[in-house]
This record gives structure tokens, sequence and C-alpha cells, in this order.
């Protein structure tokens, strides 16, 4: 596997062709008002919501084997440089299983409409926006340790910068969530209009979570040029000892064996 960096280029591309994808799919359908829907309830209605579900598994796919590689690559820059294997040796272990508990979290927000299973929904969202703001600050931490062997002071500046907006917003989409549907009084939030309440909470809410998730897809994309530096072979496989004193029989018969056999005769 030597094209390794093409895995952050697809996760950005397919998460965003997700998002946007289906944001169309719903205006159109008449699901959702046009004015900033969460994206999560442009998802809700079916066809959108099976398309949704079956694009965000694959990106939860490409993107757990985006940070288990992630994880190897410091891991082995670790083993060649000591003074980086003191430094974050350890943060590296514990980012990796905050990374896959955010695809977890995106993984559950897909499959787990919030009109169908809505605790189930919102546990997803905050694994997955949450944890995956803490494997940010994570990255961003490792990443001003890893220069000069890999990376650069400016890519580990952008990534921090990317951290610290992913955190606001974050907090203004929980915070602002919250008080617009205490305030909201209509009878279909995915279709919210201002007459309904809470509207100004409910379109800084949603704003909020729309630049969350893009920055997020635009942390990931920042793994490119690191990733085209290595590359990956097939892990070994190792069969297991058999006991070589039970009898097997073959269930298809070798025709070179029986052409012998009949030869012989």
């Amino acid at each position: 596997m030597s094209k390794l960096y093409l895995l952050p280029i697809a996760v950005f591309l397919l998460f965003n062709f997700t998002f946007i994808g289906t944001y169309i799919a719903a205006v159109l359908q008449g699901h959702v008002v046009p004015t900033v829907p969460y994206i999560s309830d442009a998802a809700t209605y079916s066809p959108e919501s099976c398309v949704f579900g079956q694009l965000i598994s694959i990106g939860c796919v490409l993107l757990g084997i985006t940070i288990y590689v992630r994880y190897r690559q410091i891991q082995e820059i670790g083993l060649r440089h000591a003074d980086v294997k003191r430094a974050v040796e350890r943060m590296n272990g514990r980012a990796f299983w905050v990374g896959m508990g955010s695809c977890l979290g995106v993984s559950m927000v897909g499959n787990f409409q919030e009109t169908n299973v809505r605790p189930v929904h919102y546990a997803g969202a905050f694994l997955a926006f949450g944890l995956g703001t803490v494997y940010y600050w994570m990255q961003a931490y490792i990443s001003y340790y890893l220069q000069p062997y890999i990376g650069s002071m400016l890519k580990a500046h952008v990534r921090l910068a990317i951290s610290v907006i992913c955190t606001i917003f974050f907090i203004i989409v929980a915070v602002t969530g919250i008080i617009s549907h205490i305030l909201f009084n209509g009878t279909d939030p995915r279709k919210w209009y201002p007459s309904d309440g809470g509207w100004e909470y409910h379109v800084a809410s949603s704003i909020s979570e729309w630049i969350v998730a893009t920055a997020f897809c635009f942390y990931i994309l920042t793994f490119t040029d690191e990733f085209r530096a290595m590359q990956i072979d097939h892990p070994p496989l190792l069969f297991i000892e058999v006991d070589e004193s039970r009898n097997y029989e073959p269930v298809i018969e070798d025709p070179a064996a029986e052409d012998t056999a009949s030869t012989a005769s």
C-alpha cells in the first residue's frame, strides 16, 4: 500500500459530498427548509437517510484506517528518534483510542436518525464532535514534536488553529442548540421557521455545526503530505499448528493424483 496519501483525500471528499448531497436532496424533497438545517436533519427521512447512512459508514471505515495509519506513523518515528518517543509515545496511544471513539460516534449519528432513536443519535453526536475535538488537540500537540522529522511548524500551527475553531464552535453548537429547542414552539424541528421561536439560536447552532464538520474534514486533509512519506506492507499471516495425528479426507480430489493412481494400476 504505497498511496496512503489518498486516504485523507478520500475521507475529505466523501464526507463533504455526503453532507452537501444530502442537504440538496432533502431540500428538493421538501423534507427541510433551505435555511441552514442541521446536517442530521437533512438525513432524517428516506431516501436521504439511506444514502447518508451508507456513505457515512464507508467514510467511518476510511477514517478509522486513516487514524490507524497516523498512529503507526508516529510510532515508527518514535522508534527511530528517542526524543519523539519520550515526548509523545503515551499521547499517541491515547489519541488512537480517542479517534476511534470519534469514528464510532460518527457511525452512530449516520445510522440512528434523530427522529427514530434520539438518545443514541445525541450520544453519537457528542462522541463524534467531542472526542473528535479532543483527538485534534492531541494531534496538534504531537505535531510540534514530530517536526523537523516530518511535517512542519506551519502545519502544526494550522492544526492548532483548527482545534481552537472546533472547540469554540462545538461549544456554540451545544449551548445554542439547547436554548433553541427550549424556545421552539413549532410542530416540526426539521422545518424551523422564524415564527416558531428560538430561530436565531437555531441558525447559530446549525451554522456552527456545519463549520465544525467542515473543519474536521480539513483537519484530516492536513495529513496528506505526511502520508506520502511512507507505505504499509501486508501483515504477515501465521497458521496455527495443526494436529498431525488426525486424518483428514480431502473434499476435492486432486486430478493429478487420480491420473497417477490410474496409470500405476
